[in-house]
């Protein structure tokens, strides 16, 4: 019996700030989707944080994550569903990713960025909120502007 062959994947994922609260966790999500299809990771780090060009599921913003792995045809299968299934993941891209060498894919690893992340963010809601400061008096609509005059 034949081996089946082994490809490279980019994968990016998009997924909510309501569900990157638990940074740790979403990571953990994604490492999970990737192990259960049988997928060698090679890399991982955060692509960008930004507005939606249109509100999926209700949210604005996202969080991209960009993955780099291997795996065989029916292990991809087998992480194209969980991701689709999974309700923490709001899209999915995953494309071939051959023109790539692995010594590429694995200068772009930020994986202890990842780390760093998580535990800022674990951090953030123990730290005191910041009180708003009240504007000062003379300050706002109510200065003169070139049109006043």
């Amino acid at each position: 019996m034949s081996k089946a062959p082994v490809y490279s994947y980019e994968a990016m994922f998009l997924i909510s700030q309501a569900v990157a609260a638990d940074f740790n966790g979403m990571i953990a999500h994604i490492n999970e989707i990737l192990s259960r299809g049988h997928a060698e990771v090679i890399a991982m780090k955060k692509w960008d944080e930004r507005r939606l060009a249109y509100e999926i599921k209700g949210q604005k913003r996202g969080i991209y994550i960009l993955a780099y792995f291997k795996a065989t045809g029916e292990g991809f299968a087998h992480i194209e569903r969980d991701c689709n299934l999974s309700e923490k993941i709001m899209r999915t891209l995953i494309t071939r990713c051959d023109h790539l060498s692995v010594e590429e894919m694995q200068a772009m690893d930020g994986r202890k960025d990842l780390e760093i992340e998580a535990k800022l963010r674990a951090e953030r809601p123990a730290m005191a909120p910041v009180a708003e400061q009240p504007e000062p008096v003379g300050a706002g609509a109510d200065e003169g502007t070139d049109e006043d005059i």
